[in-house]
C-alpha cells in the first residue's frame, strides 16, 4: 500500500508524500474555473471581425467544442493509465522520448503558465479599475523605465494589484491543496452563476433588430476583415482559412482543460475521477461558450459585436440591456472569474515542475513539498517569475503607445501550445502500440476515431496559422526551440 490516513483524516501517498484531497466535484472544478477567464468575454468581437456573420461564429465555436470534448476523451486515458503529478510532460515523456517532456515543461514554465497568470492578474486589475478607478494602467507608480525603443518596465496600480493577486494566491496554495480547493470552488460556482445569469439575460432581453439582422441573414458576410490581401471569408477557401485562424481566439479562450492532471498526485480514485471530471468539465464549458454567443447574437447586430470597445462583446451586451450598469456588472462578474481563473493555474503548474525536478531536469528543491505537503518552492518561483511577467511593457513608437510583452509572448505560444496537444493526443495511439499490455482503467470512448479527429482538426488550425500568422507562430517555435540546448546542458550537469 502506498497510502496511509494521517491523524486528521488526509490520505497521504507514501510514495510522493501529496495529500489525495480531490473528489470528482473538486476536480471537475479546476477543469471548469481553469478553462473560463476572460476569454469568453472578448474573443468574439475578433472572430466576428474575421468571419462576418452570425452563423459562422456560432460553427467556429461548434468545432472548438468539437475538438476539445474529442481531447478530453482521449485525454482520460493517459490520465487513468499515468495518474501521476506532472500530467502532459509525463505523458509527452512516456510515449516519445524525455526531451519533448522537458521542451513542453520548459515552455509551460516559461511562457504558457506563468504568461497567462500574468495576463489574467492584469485582466484582474483593469476590471478591477471600473470600480475602483485609482487602478489604472495608465496610473504610475513607476512610469515605464526604457530598455530599448520598443521595450520598457514600469509599475502601474494595474500592474501592483496584479502582482498583488498573485502573490495572495500563491501563498493560499502553499499552505495546502485543501485551501486552492476551496477557493477553487468557491470561485468556481460564482463565475458558472454570472455566465449563466449573462447568458439568460441575452435570451430574455433579446433585442429584435438584432435578431431579424444576425438570425436572417444567418450566413451572409458584413464588413470582412481580409486576412491577407488577397484572402478572405468572402470565398470559400477565404472562409475555411478565416474559421482556422479565428479558432486562435475560441480554442484559447477554451484552454487549460487538462490542467487537473498536472495535479494527479493530489485527486482521490485518479484512474476513475480525472476522465470523469474532464469530460464533464469540458462539455459544461463548451455549452456555456456556445450559448453565451447565442446570447451576445440575440442582443447585439453583429456590427455592435464587431466594434465593441476593446472588444468587451459581453460588456456591450449587458450595456445595451442595463444602460448605465453594464460596464459595471461585467466588471465584477470577470473579476471573480478571472481571480478563479489564476487560482486553478497557480495550483496546477508547479505539479509539472516537481516532476521534472525528480527527473533532474528542473532545479532540485522543486522536488521537494513543504510541511503542508505542496511544492511550495515551485509555487514561490512560478508565482515570482508570473510577477516579473507583469512589469514588462512594449511600445509603439508610431502611435506613442505602451503594450503588454506577456501578450506577445502568449501569441507566439498559441502554436507551440497546439503541437504539445497533438503530441499528446497522438500519444494515446502510440502507447496503446508501444505499451498494449499496461493497465488502462479507462479507455478513450471511439477510439481511434476521438484522437484523430482532433489530431486532423488542431493540425489543419495550426498549418493555417503558420501560413496566415507568421509573424505570432514562427517566434513561438524558436521559444521552445530554445529549450533544446537547455536540455542537454542539463543533462550533462546531471550526468556530471
Amino acid at each position: 500500500m502506498n497510502q496511509t490516513t494521517s491523524s486528521t483524516s488526509e490520505v497521504v501517498d507514501r510514495s510522493t508524500g501529496f495529500i489525495r484531497e480531490l473528489g470528482l466535484f473538486d476536480s471537475a472544478m479546476i477543469v471548469i474555473g481553469s478553462m473560463i477567464g476572460s476569454g469568453i468575454f472578448i474573443v468574439t468581437a475578433d472572430m466576428a471581425r474575421n468571419l462576418g456573420s452570425a452563423g459562422w461564429i456560432l460553427v467556429a465555436w461548434l468545432f472548438t467544442a468539437a475538438v476539445t470534448i474529442a481531447a478530453a476523451i482521449s485525454y482520460g486515458e493517459l490520465a487513468a493509465m499515468m495518474p501521476k503529478a506532472g500530467g502532459m510532460y509525463v505523458y509527452l515523456r512516456e510515449a516519445f522520448s524525455p526531451i519533448v517532456g522537458f521542451l513542453y515543461g520548459w515552455t509551460l514554465f516559461a511562457v504558457i503558465q506563468t504568461g497567462t497568470i500574468a495576463a489574467v492578474a492584469v485582466g484582474f486589475g483593469r476590471f478591477t479599475g471600473v470600480l475602483w478607478p485609482a487602478i489604472a494602467e495608465d496610473h504610475y507608480i513607476i512610469p515605464p523605465i526604457h530598455l530599448t525603443t520598443g521595450y520598457a518596465v514600469s509599475l502601474s496600480t494595474a500592474q501592483l494589484a496584479a502582482v498583488l493577486v498573485i502573490a495572495l494566491l500563491t501563498w493560499t496554495n502553499s499552505r495546502g491543496v485543501r485551501y486552492g480547493k476551496i477557493i477553487q470552488n468557491l470561485f468556481t460556482s460564482a463565475k458558472i452563476a454570472a455566465l449563466a445569469a449573462l447568458i439568460l439575460c441575452g435570451f430574455a432581453f433579446w433585442n429584435h433588430d438584432a435578431v431579424t439582422a444576425n438570425f436572417g441573414e444567418l450566413w451572409t458576410p458584413h464588413n470582412v476583415t481580409p486576412i491577407t490581401a488577397s484572402l478572405s471569408a468572402l470565398s470559400g477557401f477565404g472562409l475555411l482559412v478565416a474559421l482556422c485562424v479565428s479558432q486562435s481566439g475560441s480554442l484559447f479562450a477554451a484552454d487549460a482543460w487538462h490542467d487537473i492532471t498536472f495535479a494527479a498526485g493530489e485527486v482521490k480514485d485518479p484512474g476513475r475521477t480525472m476522465p470523469r471530471a474532464l469530460v464533464l468539465g469540458t462539455i459544461c464549458v463548451c455549452a456555456l461558450f456556445v450559448l453565451a454567443n447565442v446570447a451576445y447574437l440575440l442582443v447585439l447586430p453583429l456590427g455592435a459585436i464587431q466594434h465593441a470597445p476593446a472588444d468587451r462583446v459581453a460588456t456591450a451586451m449587458l450595456q445595451a440591456i442595463f444602460p448605465g450598469w453594464g460596464t459595471v456588472l461585467m466588471a465584477a462578474a470577470i473579476m471573480v472569474s478571472t481571480f478563479g481563473c489564476m487560482n486553478g493555474l497557480i495550483l496546477a503548474g508547479p505539479r509539472v515542475y516537481f516532476s521534472m525536478a525528480g527527473d533532474g531536469l528542473f532545479p532540485k528543491p522543486a522536488g521537494k513539498l513543504n510541511r503542508a505537503h505542496v511544492p511550495g518552492w515551485s509555487l514561490a518561483a512560478q508565482g515570482i517569475w508570473s510577477a516579473i511577467l507583469v512589469l514588462p511593457r512594449t511600445y509603439n513608437v508610431r502611435t506613442h503607445t505602451y503594450g503588454s510583452l506577456y501578450s506577445n509572448l502568449l501569441d507566439y505560444v498559441i502554436s507551440a501550445a497546439l503541437i504539445f496537444y497533438i503530441l499528446t493526443i497522438a500519444g494515446v495511439i502510440r502507447l496503446r502500440i508501444k505499451m498494449p499490455e499496461a493497465e488502462r482503467p479507462y479507455r478513450a470512448i471511439g477510439y481511434p476515431l476521438m484522437p484523430l479527429v482532433y489530431i486532423l482538426g488542431a493540425s489543419v488550425v495550426l498549418l493555417s496559422l503558420f501560413v496566415y500568422r507568421p509573424a505570432t507562430t514562427w517566434p513561438g517555435l524558436l521559444i521552445v526551440l530554445c529549450g533544446v540546448p537547455v536540455y542537454y546542458f542539463t543533462q550533462r550537469s546531471v550526468n556530471s
